[in-house]
Order: C-alpha cells, then sequence, then structure tokens
C-alpha cells in the first residue's frame, strides 16, 4: 500500500515476487544447495520510479542472485486477488517474496502462505517499534516492516494564524473551529476518507482507538467493539455530517478525492497520509506554503493513527529462501531505506532516519509523522480480514449517513464481526 497513492489503494502495495528461473545448470545447482538463485520482483504501482534503480544496485552486487521488476496492477484489491491465487498454487506458483499490504500479514500467515523468518536475522531493534508488531502473526515473525505510515492532521496554518488559535489537539477542539471558523473563510471544516472502502475502514479504526477502544482481539478470534469508546468514536463521524462540519461530499472521498479538496482550498482540515501533504506543498497547490500537520486528534488529547505500509514476506514454496531473505534484508538496510524516502517518497522503517536534519529540512512533517507511528496501531488483526474491513465499511458509512445511530451501528458490528469470526 503505497502511502504516496495512500492507503486506500490503500495504504500502498508492494509485492516482490520470484520468478525468472532461466539460469545455467551450474546456477541452478547452487541455488538448491544454498537456498540461493535468480529472483523476480514485482510491485504494485511503482508510480516514482525509484524501486528500479534499488535493484540495480542489487544486482551489481549479486550476480548470481539477479532480481526482475515485474508489476502487478495498480488495485491493491486486484493485487491481492493476484498474490492469493497465485499462493493457492503452491509449487506450482510463481512468487518467491511478497512485499505484502501490513493488514496482509495475518490472512497470509494463517492460510499458512508464507514462512515465519527468524528474528535475529534482520536488525528489529534498529525500526519503530509499532511497525514490528504489524509483520507479526500467532507470537512468530511472518514478514519484516519495508514501508510504515501514519495519518496526519492537515490544516492551513494561514487561517488559524489570523484567528489565533493553535492546531487542534482534541475533537472538540477541531469541531469547533470546524464548526465556526470554516465557514468565515468559505472553507468547508473537515473530511477524512467516508466513501465506504478500505480507507473508510482505516478511518473508523482510527476513531475507535482515539476514544480508547478497540474491534478485535485475539487475533481476530474475540469481538470488542461493543463498548462506550467505539460508540464515541463512531458517533464523533456520524455527528460531524449530522450538523454539518463534515461535507457530505466527503462521503464520496477516498485518498486522492480528500487530498484535492484540500489541494484547491476548500478544507480547514483533512485526515490524510504524509503524501497529501508533500502533494499540497508542490508548485501550483492553491495552499502551498500555508498548511500545516499534526498528529490526529482524540477525545482528549492526540489520538491515535492506524498503520499503514507494507511488509516483505517469504512464500511458503520459495525456490530460494535464502536469497530472498537476502533481498528482504537489503531491502531494510539503513542505505536503501534512505532510497525509499529520497527516491520513492515513502516513509522508511528505520528509526534513525526520522532525526536525520537533512532529511527533516527536505521532508518537515519527519518529526511529526514519527510521532504519529510511535503512537500508533494496526488495524484489527484477523485471517479473515478482508470481510472484517468490509463490516466496517458498511456499518460505519450507514451510521454517517444517518441510516443506524452510532449506538445501534456499534450493536450490529459486534452481531456481524462474530459471525465472521465464527466461520
Amino acid at each position: 500500500m503505497r502511502w504516496i497513492r495512500a492507503a486506500g489503494r490503500g495504504l500502498l502495495v508492494l509485492v516482490v515476487v520470484m520468478t525468472g528461473y532461466a539460469a545455467s545448470g551450474a546456477q541452478a545447482d547452487e541455488g538448491a544447495a544454498g537456498g540461493r538463485g535468480p529472483l523476480t520482483l514485482a510491485t504494485a504501482g511503482d508510480l516514482t520510479g525509484y524501486l528500479g534503480p534499488l535493484l540495480e544496485g542489487w544486482n551489481r552486487t549479486h550476480p548470481g542472485e539477479r532480481v526482475t521488476l515485474v508489476e502487478l496492477p495498480d488495485s491493491a484489491d486486484e493485487t491481492h486477488a493476484q498474490m492469493a491465487t497465485d499462493l493457492r498454487a503452491g509449487d506450482r506458483g510463481r512468487f518467491d517474496v511478497l512485499n505484502i499490504d501490513v493488514n496482509w500479514t495475518s490472512e497470509f500467515a494463517a492460510a499458512g502462505w508464507i514462512r515465519p523468518l527468524p528474528r535475529d536475522r534482520f536488525p528489529l531493534g534498529t525500526f519503530l517499534s509499532p511497525v514490528v508488531d504489524t509483520a507479526t502473526y500467532d507470537g512468530r515473525l511472518y514478514a519484516v516492516p519495508y514501508v510504515t505510515n501514519a495519518g496526519l492532521l492537515l490544516y492551513r496554518k494561514d487561517v488559524l494564524a489570523e484567528e489565533g488559535v493553535p492546531p487542534p489537539r482534541t475533537w472538540a477542539e477541531l469541531e469547533r473551529y470546524a464548526r465556526t471558523i470554516a465557514p468565515k473563510y468559505g472553507l468547508d471544516g473537515y473530511a477524512g476518507q467516508f466513501l465506504p472502502y478500505e480507507g473508510l475502514t482505516v478511518n473508523a479504526a482510527e476513531a475507535v482507538y482515539s476514544a480508547g477502544g478497540t474491534i478485535l482481539g485475539d487475533e481476530g478470534a474475540r469481538v470488542t467493539v461493543d463498548s462506550a469508546a467505539a460508540r464515541e468514536g463512531i458517533g464523533f463521524l456520524a455527528r460531524g455530517v449530522r450538523e454539518g462540519w463534515i461535507p457530505r461530499e466527503a462521503l464520496r472521498y477516498k485518498e486522492e478525492e480528500s487530498k484535492q479538496a484540500f489541494q484547491d482550498g476548500r478544507l480547514l482540515f483533512l485526515r490524510n497520509w504524509p503524501y497529501a501533504y508533500v502533494a499540497a506543498s508542490a508548485r501550483g497547490s492553491r495552499v502551498a506554503g500555508r498548511i500545516g500537520a499534526v498528529p490526529l486528534p482524540g477525545p482528549d488529547g492526540p489520538g491515535t493513527s492506524v498503520l499503514g505500509g507494507s511488509n516483505l514476506a517469504v512464500t511458503a514454496h520459495a525456490r530460494h529462501p535464502d536469497s530472498a531473505a537476502r533481498l528482504i534484508s537489503y531491502l531494510t538496510s539503513e542505505p536503501v531505506q534512505r532510497q525509499v524516502l529520497t527516491r520513492g517518497a515513502l516513509p522508511p522503517v528505520r528509526a534513525a532516519l526520522y532525526e536525520d536534519p537533512g532529511l527533516i529540512r527536505a521532508f518537515p512533517y519527519l518529526p511529526t509523522l514519527r510521532e504519529s507511528v510511535l503512537a500508533a496501531a494496526p488495524r484489527p488483526k484477523s485471517p479473515r480480514y478482508d470481510q472484517v474491513s468490509l463490516v466496517v465499511q458498511s456499518v460505519v458509512h450507514d451510521a454517517m449517513t444517518g441510516q443506524e445511530t452510532p449506538e445501534a451501528a456499534v450493536r450490529r458490528l459486534a452481531r456481524e464481526l462474530a459471525a465472521v469470526s465464527s466461520r
């Protein structure tokens, strides 16, 4: 799930795939003996073209383990479908390594499609700590974090400066500014990604988490959403639409539509991924030089973002597992992670890069993003995550459109999620 395209496309999906076995007999024998051999890396929508140069560096120093780049569809849903089809093929499949969206780790691990990895082979202690949890299932490491992400609150700093108020830290402040200040400047108040798709699952989870609640526990085996916190979180979103400080148009927003509304100068506040900050700051944006970013607010102070990004995993039928692990180590090394940021504009997982003065000058949102990632939480873990997400999207959208009260929506969520978990 690339954050440069955002969470809904998710949240950014890079898939590392290993095919390309036109090797000599000697190379094949060496690969069989040592778990090494040529690889094919597939990525979904490498829009900035950063990955090719990274692989050229690998290929120069690993001639016997050359990587060929293959792209899968841009759509996260289509990528997931193609990966799942290939993985079900077992030994007939092409894929050896997958760069999966963080919320697919549990599903793929539970299905037996990806293999556990030794923790001591990867420098997990150098990563931002919350990202490691997205790569685990049932207490074991099944992937290695590659790219991370967290939602931010973007705001018009020129408007708030004119009003003499700081950016909001609580929902009450956000509501008040969105309701009273935004109309004075001909702006809508607040938007996120509220079309019923993966982005709404993310926004809903952030609201529930920020209020102190959860959705699932025990790797999806237990439904925990029926709580006062969940009612408060979903009520916050539903109230915004009902009272008008969330425009009804936002019920049709995905990442790009919401980014464009903010970039065109139509919103006071926007919840989005950091890529939207970059786009809104670029030449040609109507709000360039007039925006700021802070952590998402919550009921009593900073809230909780959902973690985005992608993880690298080795398939259960990988032909060259040692090469696969070596490639993962390369892609998560600090020099390459630096290029993931500078060439790909993707948030790296290496903690030290968020404190690098040169990088902060080039990417001024990094300290805020680091703060948000450290306070973030994964989406609900479940072997049936795709079904969980569909339930959350449907129910929360009904609450936001006024078809159900937040209280009724939470009760329905609990029932439908319990049905999913029992299948």
